[in-house]
């Protein structure tokens, strides 16, 4: 009589399973108990690995985190939209990371080393402490792939008295209007892309780094200059 050799527990496989599960039904859907009944043990048995459910997830950021490509560009302006633009295909594949990432408090050496290799490619190109340390705070959430939005109707209709009267809505709101039958007009898919506005974000705020580098910029500069 055969018995079936389970592979053994440990804190990778732990994580990767959930990371399975996770990208499968949503980080909110995510417990010890059905990650338990996935990886065939009993719930107590995952406590050996992780200490509760926010390490675990700690754990899973870690793993995506680690994976993000490595930038085979030269110049420093590549190299960074190759790094941020690799977080963004992670974040991609990965829909509940970025929930993980804004509610996350643990700054992890792994979370730390993606943040400090970003710089690093800043300091490589001779950027200033001071310039760098304000680029990076301004790149915000995007150098994790994502970046928030002016407004995210995603998940709001239009209310039934909107929806009756287009007409008035553009009266009362006309920018947002011409912005928004344009965009609907476009057969060119310029239109309105979440990939395509980040990564025109992000190439707009490359721009101004490598232009304030060349001036010297500082932040504490004599009032009245202009950069």
């Amino acid at each position: 009589m055969s018995t079936e050799v389970r592979p053994p527990l440990h804190r990778e496989r732990v994580v990767r399973a959930a990371i399975d599960l996770a990208d499968a039904e949503g980080l909110a859907t995510l417990s010890m108990r059905n990650l338990a009944a996935t990886l065939g043990v009993v719930p107590m048995a995952l406590y050996k690995h992780v200490a509760d459910k926010q390490d675990l997830v700690t754990g899973m950021i870690d793993a995506v985190v680690a994976g993000y490509p490595t930038p085979t560009e030269e110049g420093w302006r590549d190299r960074m939209r190759q790094r941020v633009l690799g977080a963004r295909d992670a974040l991609l594949a990965h829909p509940w990371l970025r929930g993980a990432i804004e509610t996350s408090n643990r700054r992890t050496p792994v979370v730390l080393g993606h943040l400090d290799a970003l710089a690093g490619e800043f300091f490589a190109a001779g950027f200033s402490a001071d310039l760098t340390h304000h680029a990076m705070h301004v790149l915000g959430h995007r150098v994790w792939g994502f970046s928030p939005e002016a407004f995210d109707d995603s998940g709001s209709p239009p209310s039934p008295s909107e929806a009756a009267d287009p007409t008035a809505l553009a009266d009362r709101f006309p920018h947002i209007m011409a912005i928004t039958r344009d965009s609907m007009a476009r057969t060119d898919g310029a239109g309105c892309d979440s990939d395509r506005e980040f990564a025109f974000a992000l190439d707009l705020l490359l721009d101004a780094f490598e232009r304030l580098h060349a001036a010297g910029w500082q932040s504490r500069a004599p009032e009245g200059t202009t950069w």
